[in-house]
């Protein structure tokens, strides 16, 4: 049982690995024992050095340039790929429908969406037999706020296309999972506003941290989750349990369930 969690021997592949969820994921799985390849749009040759890693460059809403990255990993990595994380995302939210313009339609779609589709068609040919793809939902695709109706969007497509891909590669012993956090202190922004929110929503009454969501991504790259595919696990602190004491306190004056 000692390397159920191990990743060592290993090769992985993280978009939007230079900061945030992806960084502490790339640190991880370096940590765990695999070969790991950061990519993004931004340079990110230095945290490669920081972290033990390698670097290449990725525009994950150019399905050219996915093709390319992925190409190049395998070469740097001397062989094909066993873990495949799609994180690279961006989360612009706050007009609603109504007020939304074509380039912010554009720009959440072409990254949120397209840039997991074409992760999904284009990392399976670089990959080991019984490999493991990684995409990063959001609990936005779960739970409704205004204003993020784009954003969300984006994010329920990528639990669709998680089930799908595990239906696709299952023959071939690839799994896909995806993870959902909720609000997370990253440069995307939890702010002032989401830590209200995780304060009365969540079970827990806190805002998430890079590394509580680590862990459950190296748990979808190992041995420890060999027979997990097509699932969207929801990392939120237990926001999708229901109202919290908190919250009905708020609303009702008291903190347990109206009689």
């Amino acid at each position: 049982m000692s390397d159920l969690f191990s990743l060592s021997g290993k090769r992985a592949f993280i978009t939007g690995g230079t900061a945030g969820i992806g960084r502490a994921v790339a640190e991880a799985f370096v940590d765990s024992g695999a070969t790991v390849i950061i990519a993004d749009i931004q340079d990110g040759t230095q945290v490669a050095r920081e972290i033990g890693a390698a670097f290449v460059h990725i525009d994950v809403a150019d399905e050219a340039s996915v093709a390319k990255a992925l190409q190049r990993a395998t070469e740097l990595c001397d062989g094909k790929l066993d873990a495949v994380v799609l994180n690279a995302g961006v989360g612009d939210v706050g007009p609603t429908f109504e007020e939304t313009d074509q380039a912010l339609i554009d720009k959440v779609t072409k990254i949120n969406h397209w840039g997991v589709l074409y992760g999904l068609k284009h990392a399976p040919k670089h990959m080991n037999d019984g490999g493991s793809i990684i995409s990063t939902s959001s609990m936005a695709a779960f739970i409704n706020l205004p204003g993020a109706g784009v954003y969300s969007a984006g994010k329920r497509a990528v639990t669709s296309m998680t089930e799908m891909a595990a239906l696709e590669l299952g023959h071939r012993g690839i799994r896909a999972n995806s993870i959902c956090p909720g609000y997370t202190t990253t440069s995307l922004g939890s702010g002032e506003e989401g830590q209200k929110i995780c304060e009365a929503f969540t079970a827990l009454g806190r805002v998430a941290t890079v590394g509580d969501l680590a862990g459950v991504f190296v748990f979808l790259a190992s041995k420890a989750s060999a027979y997990m595919t097509g699932q969207s696990l929801k990392v939120d602190g237990g926001w999708h349990c229901g109202p919290t004491g908190r919250l009905l306190e708020i609303v009702t004056g008291s903190s347990s369930s109206p009689s």
